[in-house]
């Protein structure tokens, strides 16, 4: 009996041996699980800060570059207001001349009929005075 149960404490001491080891490998193996975990989540974090940092940078600056494309539109538009008067002063300062030419011409051409008209009545009151 004492053989059977040295044996049997053996056999124990063994399976416990052999647990102990298994044991020790299933923590070494969730430990390096987590650690792997916690080493993708570290890089995924600094991913992400990354992606924000670049998306902010590509707002400020297109922020920046439809201030600058507004302003430019605004200065354009200014100048076209400005050319804009100029010609419409300068095609009524045209008007007005080509009107007072016209007066002018209908003013003489009025003068010349009456002269006309006066010299054709002063001959014909000759003639019929003859």
């Amino acid at each position: 009996m004492k053989r059977f149960i040295l044996n049997v404490a053996a056999l124990a001491l063994i399976v416990g041996a052999v647990s102990c080891r298994e044991m020790e490998e299933k923590a070494n193996e969730a430990g390096n699980a987590v650690e792997n975990a916690a080493s993708a989540t570290g890089d995924a974090l600094n991913d992400a800060g990354n992606s924000v940092k670049d998306a902010a940078g590509e707002a400020a600056d297109a922020a920046g570059n439809a201030a600058n494309e507004a302003g430019n539109a605004i200065e354009n538009a200014a100048d076209a207001t400005v050319e804009g008067a100029k010609d419409a002063a300068n095609a009524t300062g045209e008007a007005i001349n080509d009107a007072a030419n016209a007066t002018k011409d209908a003013a003489n051409d009025a003068a010349n009929a009456t002269k006309d008209a006066a010299t054709k009545a002063g001959d014909a009151v000759k003639k019929a005075v003859n």
